[in-house]
């Protein structure tokens, strides 16, 4: 299984998100994705509270795991209880787990939520809105081995990409150690992967651009939304 906090990264990692997947066919989906070339799986969940959607619960994380046994598992929360799905999406087998800085209490209870994934054998990862100002995360950002920064307003996949987010992964990069990894979600396209890349993304999350394409194209969009191979990462500190 590839460690994304730990193996060196000559390029950047390719995060396939499985809401865009075929819900009937999510195993081969995700097997096939792995399979074109994907690094890992982003499994997105949405409890309609803090976003207006419903998607999915552990036992797809669960699914998951048992089609593709071997491969990194990265569960975004979009909830307003993050605490109370850190067991469950643990025990089905996520890798990482992220919630949002928009639901914490203080920069305290971003620890101690942190603290609690690391305990459940998880990377912890907080997430950060578009309208959201990037110095609320600051002060917590060493305390995570994954910062997402979301690229469009959460809750519906399919979205355009939001360009000023980019102002973001410029701040967040520098403030990164080499074994932390920064992430962008939402609208995530050839074009704006190179965007993300050049600000200092290293992981990139796309999920109608692979699965919403044809299966026998997903290998070479996949190999071009990492970019040209000359493409480097942007190093942090």
């Amino acid at each position: 299984m590839l460690e994304p906090f730990t193996d060196s990264l000559s390029r950047p990692l390719i995060a396939p998100s499985i809401l865009a997947a075929d819900f009937a066919n999510l195993g081969t989906d995700c097997q096939d994705a792995i399979k074109a070339g994907a690094d890992l799986l982003h499994v997105d969940i949405m409890d309609g509270h803090f976003v207006p959607n419903l998607s999915m619960g552990p036992a797809i994380c669960g699914a998951c795991r048992r089609a593709c046994p071997d491969t990194y598992l990265d569960v975004h929360l979009m909830v307003s209880d993050p605490q109370f799905f850190f067991k469950p999406f643990a025990q089905n087998g996520a890798n990482a787990i992220s919630f949002h800085i928009e639901v914490m209490k203080s920069e305290q209870h971003a620890r101690e939520l942190a603290q609690e994934v690391r305990e459940l054998g998880c990377n912890p990862g907080i997430v950060i809105n578009p309208p959201t100002d990037v110095a609320t995360m600051l002060p917590v950002i060493e305390d995570f081995d994954l910062v997402l920064v979301m690229s469009v307003n959460p809750g519906f996949g399919g979205q355009a990409f939001i360009p000023e987010v980019l102002e973001k992964c410029r701040t967040i990069k520098p403030l990164l150690r080499p074994n932390q990894r920064l992430e962008i979600d939402g609208g995530i396209n050839p074009t704006t992967a190179l965007d993300a890349i050049d600000a200092g993304v290293d992981l990139l999350v796309a999920g109608s651009s692979v699965f919403g394409k044809p299966r026998s194209s997903w290998g070479d969009i996949i190999e071009s939304l990492r970019g040209p191979k000359t493409t480097q990462i942007r190093s942090g500190t």
